[in-house]
């Protein structure tokens, strides 16, 4: 059986305005981690929290604008597709290709911020 690799513990000393040594508990083990990598992978966690809040912020506002739509277009009430108000059929269906396209843009994102973070390593 395989040994498990040692836990490192990562430390970085916040500037002396917010105090204190800051302490993360994920590295590669036995990697050598300095300042410039702590300020990387900070970089990285905003570049990403940024993005999913940006993404959760217009999932809302399309999911809202829909269901307003929905709730204020009395005219879609007499559409009826198969014996189905469309109402019915757009709050059953309509919702998953929202999911979906959302899903594929916070990926891309994510993706694209990792890769602008390795190329940003790489150059160190």
């Amino acid at each position: 059986m395989a040994e498990t690799p040692k836990r490192v513990r990562v430390t970085a000393d916040l500037p002396p305005q917010r105090g204190g040594p800051l302490t993360r508990g994920i590295a590669l083990p036995g990697a050598p981690v300095d300042e410039a990598d702590a300020v990387f992978v900070r970089a990285l966690v905003r570049s990403q929290l940024r993005l999913a809040l940006g993404v959760v912020a217009g999932f809302v506002v399309v999911v809202v604008a829909l269901a307003l739509v929905i709730a204020l277009v009395d005219d879609l009430n007499q559409v009826v597709i198969g014996g189905v108000p469309l109402p019915w059929l757009l709050q059953a269906y309509a919702f998953y290709p929202i999911i979906v396209v959302f899903a594929v843009i916070y990926v891309r994102g994510a993706v694209r911020n990792e890769r602008r973070y390795r190329a940003l390593r790489e150059r160190e």
